[in-house]
């Protein structure tokens, strides 16, 4: 593993916080993997166990972004008021036109979303993100880049969730879409309630790197095999660290980063193709042993 940390130097933008964001976010996926497990038998295909892929959730995944749509489903359970609701559905107006994420935006989001679930149990929330997911957020999964995420999961690989949304929601969302698990926000409970306070911060930009590195020193990934998908540029961080980054509807500062870097991108706004994509040579032989359209259809495209 010290190899792989030299492969991995981490970049001068990560802050103490945005390393104890990563490392609970990981703690939190891993623990959360693990219950599942117990309870379903292992995948059954053959695949590279040191590779995996890296999924950013909001506009890459799924259209717009899951902290709104979180809080959307709260307020129809009288968790807030009107007025609140109103803001929520700004920024979720903003972000669908704009296409990318406002921090101020995004940080006032997650200051609501907090002080909404402050001393609400835990295993409320995840209840309540079940029926969330049913009413905002199936719909609005992008299918080509499910097919993505199918295709690494056929290949025999881990696919994991990575997002600055809560831990509970997304686990909910990856266990929806069959993916391995989420990093995502973690947000302080005592006794199973929540605080009203995050650990280390936001997962965003340099906290997403950092879960990352994290999971992969904790599940013996070699992240120079590895995956990563992302729309915005705020995720260069986390796209930079592993062998094969994807540009996914991505914004203009990404898309601009990902052609100088020679990145694959992929449109699914448009139906427009920047360049054409597929899934790591190392998931090849997995791709084919698991058989599925979406495997054979990227495959083709990539000859």
């Amino acid at each position: 593993m010290a190899a792989l940390g030299w492969l991995t130097p981490r970049r001068r933008s990560a802050t103490a916080r945005s390393v104890l964001a990563g490392e609970a976010s990981a703690e939190a996926a891993r623990k959360s993997t693990q219950e599942v497990s117990e309870r379903e038998p292992a995948f059954p295909v053959p695949g590279d166990e040191q590779a995996a892929a890296f999924f950013d959730l909001d506009n890459t995944v799924m259209q717009g972004a899951a902290l709104f749509h979180f809080g959307r489903g709260l307020y129809k359970r009288k968790f807030f008021d009107t007025r609140e609701l109103a803001r929520f559905a700004w920024q979720q107006a903003w972000f669908r036109l704009a296409g990318v994420e406002d921090p101020e935006h995004m940080q006032e989001a997650r200051d609501s979303a907090l002080s909404i679930v402050q001393g609400h149990r835990v295993s409320e929330l995840q209840s309540i993100g079940e029926e969330i997911y049913d009413e905002y957020m199936a719909e609005r999964i992008w299918p080509g880049t499910r097919a993505l995420a199918q295709a690494h999961l056929d290949a025999g690989q881990r696919v994991w969730l990575v997002t600055a949304a809560p831990v509970e929601i997304a686990t909910v969302i990856a266990r929806r879409l069959g993916l391995t698990g989420a990093l995502g926000t973690v947000a302080e409970s005592v006794d199973g309630v929540y605080t009203g306070k995050l650990v280390g911060e936001p997962l965003h930009g340099p906290a997403k790197a950092e879960a990352v590195r994290a999971l992969a020193l904790a599940e013996g990934l070699d992240l120079s095999r590895c995956a990563a998908y992302s729309d915005s540029h705020n995720d260069i961080p986390m796209l930079s660290l592993v062998g094969h980054p994807y540009a996914i509807n991505p914004d203009s500062k990404l898309r601009k980063h990902a052609r100088q870097m020679d990145w694959r991108l992929r449109d699914y706004r448009t139906g427009r193709k920047a360049a054409k994509v597929g899934i790591p040579a190392a998931a090849g032989v997995g791709a084919v042993a698991g058989g599925t359209a979406a495997a054979i259809a990227l495959h083709r495209k990539r000859r």
